[in-house]
């Protein structure tokens, strides 16, 4: 048996061993709170962790997808990817720009027309001519339009520029249906020297002015 003392010397200070279990308690309490958290920050994550994402919080698979035109001004345009297909033009003279109405093909009213006149030359007529593989791959609308500078013109066939954008208009227009383009997807406009480009105050900027532009419109869909 043992004696007093060593009884004694065994025996825990009295609340010690509850003090103990508290301890413990509180323990996995706090370990089990830290495993919640990490399941759950799993959870949340996306897969493959932060290669997932652009730059912008995107999907990087959503950004490869998208046109570069796209990218370039933030708004996804009703016209995607007719830029592609246009910017494939490398004729001088004709340029390709794309805006919120739809893609515009630019072309230098000299590789069209004698000065003053509204009947396409043979050049003229090729250039069209070129243009129409370019647009077979678009279904929307086509607006010829025609843009002077603005030096007044007074002949009896145009009595001023509004008479002379117009009919180079009609004129490109009529040449394109011969080609096999449905008159009933064009119209033909003339803005006279309203919508300048450049400068009029300079022969440079007349000539820019000076233009046939294709505004290409896609459908709306629905």
């Amino acid at each position: 048996m043992l004696d007093r003392d060593t009884r004694h010397a065994l025996e825990l200070p009295s609340g010690q061993g509850e003090s103990d279990e508290n301890w413990l308690t509180s323990y996995l309490d706090v370990l089990t709170l830290l495993i919640t958290l990490f399941v759950l920050l799993l959870a949340l994550a996306p897969p493959g962790g932060s290669e997932a994402q652009g730059s912008a919080g995107i999907p990087t698979n959503l950004v490869d997808s998208l046109p570069l035109a796209t990218l370039a001004t933030g708004i996804y345009p009703r016209h995607s990817g007719l830029q592609p297909h246009m910017a494939a033009l490398d004729i001088p003279g004709i340029s390709v720009s794309q805006g919120q109405e739809g893609v515009t093909l630019r072309i230098d009213d000299s590789l069209l027309f004698s000065s003053g006149e509204a009947v396409l030359t043979s050049q003229g007529q090729e250039v069209v001519e070129s243009l129409i593989d370019a647009l077979a791959t678009f279904d929307g609308q086509i607006s010829v339009e025609g843009h002077t500078d603005n030096i007044p013109i007074a002949t009896p066939r145009f009595p001023s520029n509004w008479e002379l954008s117009a009919g180079r208009a009609i004129a490109v227009m009529r040449h394109l249906e011969r080609q096999g383009v449905a008159i009933s997807r064009m119209r033909a406009v003339g803005y006279a020297d309203t919508q300048p480009m450049e400068s009029n105050a300079t022969p440079a900027g007349r000539a820019a002015n000076r233009r046939v532009e294709l505004l290409l419109r896609q459908q709306p869909e629905g």
